[in-house]
């Protein structure tokens, strides 16, 4: 499956649904080869009805702890059971969190700058 980005922007940002205990919600996750983990901002995880202070699996990434959704789609691509690190984002920033290479990792991913199109698969 192929989807678009705007190529002319800064980040190249998808979109992924999260799905918890108490529903789902659609984000805009910063599409990151950089980052060894996705990374998703903490309320979108209360909004869809987990605690991370609850949790007992703390990471170190400066802050940060980690959930285990219910799933996470992005890119054409499901994941069940899926760890997500949470982590309070600054309010100025346009995007909920990033979709990191755990998310990519075993999958053949293309992007294409010149045309705006993101393959993964």
């Amino acid at each position: 499956m192929i989807f678009s980005f705007d190529p002319r922007q800064g980040l190249v940002v998808v979109h992924a649904e999260l799905e918890g205990p108490l529903g789902s919600v659609i984000l805009r996750l910063a599409l990151d080869t950089g980052a060894t983990g996705t990374m998703v901002n903490v309320g979108m995880f209360v909004a869809i009805g987990y605690d991370p202070s609850l949790t007992s699996d703390r990471i170190q990434v400066t802050t940060g702890s980690g959930v285990e959704l219910n799933k996470i789609t992005a890119l054409g691509q499901g994941k069940v059971k899926f760890p997500v690190l949470c982590h309070t984002l600054p309010s100025s920033t346009s995007i909920d969190g990033l979709l990191g290479l755990d998310f990519l990792r075993g999958q053949k991913l293309t992007v294409d700058f010149r045309n705006g199109k993101i393959n993964l698969g």
